[in-house]
């Protein structure tokens, strides 16, 4: 199974940091690409910078026509919104690891379009939080946990202590 991200709504000026961690968590907890629906150079170099030094084949791009990029996806999509049916009453092929996965998180007001076009809309709770929280949420879910066990094999790497901290590289 092959999983993409795509953000929606990315804003210059306010959302580098949000959609820095939104890279870093899809690259952390198993997803193969980061889409962005605008190009920002600067996040883009952030993600692939850390991906090089951790390891781990991740990409990042952008698209200019995201309505495009979902209806041509092949496998399902599911879009992360508050407005969705609750995770824990998903349909099956949600978490289902036998077709590819587009992820779509939104930034700003998502385009009610958005609703339509995804196979599925999927709430992590019916509450406002983070979509940085949902994305990390949804990819533990997808992949029962098996992503925290995932070799990266990159120029650094954390050997896990009971106190303190090293890293090898």
């Amino acid at each position: 199974m092959r999983v993409e991200v795509l953000r929606l709504g990315h804003r210059f000026a306010r959302d580098k940091r949000i959609s820095t961690h939104i890279g870093l968590v899809s690259r952390a907890f198993g997803a193969d690409k980061l889409v962005m629906d605008v190009h920002d150079p600067h996040v883009e170099e952030s993600i692939q910078q850390v991906a090089s030094m951790w390891g781990g084949p991740f990409t990042v791009s952008s698209t200019i026509n995201w309505r495009e990029y979902i209806k041509k996806f092949e496998g399902d999509s599911i879009h992360l919104t508050m407005y969705g049916i609750n995770i824990n009453n998903a349909p099956e092929p949600v978490l289902s690891a036998e077709r590819d996965k587009l992820v779509i998180l939104g930034g700003r007001k998502v385009p009610s379009e958005v609703y339509q076009l995804a196979d599925y809309n999927i709430a992590i709770g019916n509450q406002p939080h983070s979509e940085v929280a949902a994305l990390a949420v949804y990819l533990d879910r997808l992949q029962g946990g098996g992503e925290l066990d995932k070799e990266f094999e990159g120029v650094k790497k954390i050997i896990p202590q009971e106190h303190g901290k090293k890293v090898e590289g």
